[in-house]
């Protein structure tokens, strides 16, 4: 690469490029979804997407993962229990996803109105803990760090401490590691999720499944992002900054 410079000088550099390549997710022999994304963490990816599309309802329920590499990308071929089968058919899919929409191509208007099946908790963490915490977010980004081109999703517990956290080139992508990250380790205990991006309808519904009652975001959240938050008890921050931060929505008057 060249580097140029407002003074005129040009100078070739060497930098590291963000992965990104498409991953085909096959749902019992039919393919479901191709994502664009950083091929890493693939098992992590495959449960939290397979729990976010409301295709399982545990991880239990996932009887195989396989991983592999195809010739121009990622092959991810999953195997349900045979009693949740039909759920695909109902919710299959004929599209690709960018790194920037997860419902795309969805067969009718109706499917995006998924079910919640339980309401999230009351958030323990403070304000004081929710300001330090983001003092801490860069060092959880290394692959950021080496290419500047990469989102992630951090769980965090009650008192700030980073139990987990996930990277991508799409902020769905690495929402979705997370979420299997959490359903797989029973062992984390995560109060709240902070994501290094905007916070979209979709955010707020993946936040949802996880059963955590705070998602936090740097940027800001959409109209439906807010609404479905309001819906479903979910508290909602954004804008979050190391001075400030905007409290959307607060049912417990956590942070009043």
């Amino acid at each position: 690469m060249i580097r140029l410079s407002a003074d005129g000088a040009a100078a070739s550099i060497e930098r590291a490029v963000a992965v990104e390549c498409p991953v085909a997710i096959e749902v019992d022999g039919f393919g479901y979804a191709v994502m664009m994304m950083t091929p890493e963490r693939l098992e992590d990816f495959a449960t939290g997407f397979l729990l976010t599309e409301r295709l399982v309802d545990v991880p239990g329920d996932i009887l195989a993962i396989e991983p592999f590499a195809a010739d121009t990308g990622w092959i991810v071929r999953v195997t349900l229990a045979a009693h949740l089968r039909g759920r695909m058919h109902d919710r299959i899919r004929h599209r690709t996803s960018d790194t920037s929409c997860g419902l795309c191509g969805l067969s009718g208007l109706e499917q995006i109105a998924r079910p919640v099946t339980k309401r999230p908790p009351r958030p323990k963490a403070s304000t004081e803990t929710l300001f330090a915490t983001l003092g801490t977010v860069r060092a959880h980004q290394p692959l950021n760090a080496r290419t500047g081109a990469v989102h992630a999703a951090i769980a965090c517990d009650a008192m700030g401490a980073v139990l987990t956290a996930a990277e991508d080139v799409g902020r769905h992508n690495a929402l979705d590691k997370l979420v299997g990250m959490l359903a797989r380790d029973t062992a984390l205990h995560a109060d709240f999720i902070l994501v290094t991006s905007r916070i979209s309808y979709e955010m707020v519904d993946k936040a949802l499944v996880t059963g955590i009652g705070l998602l936090i975001g740097i940027s800001a959240p959409t109209s439906l992002a807010i609404a479905h938050a309001r819906a479903h008890d979910l508290t909602l921050i954004a804008l979050a900054r190391s001075d400030a931060m905007l409290v959307a929505h607060d049912p417990h008057g956590c942070f009043a």
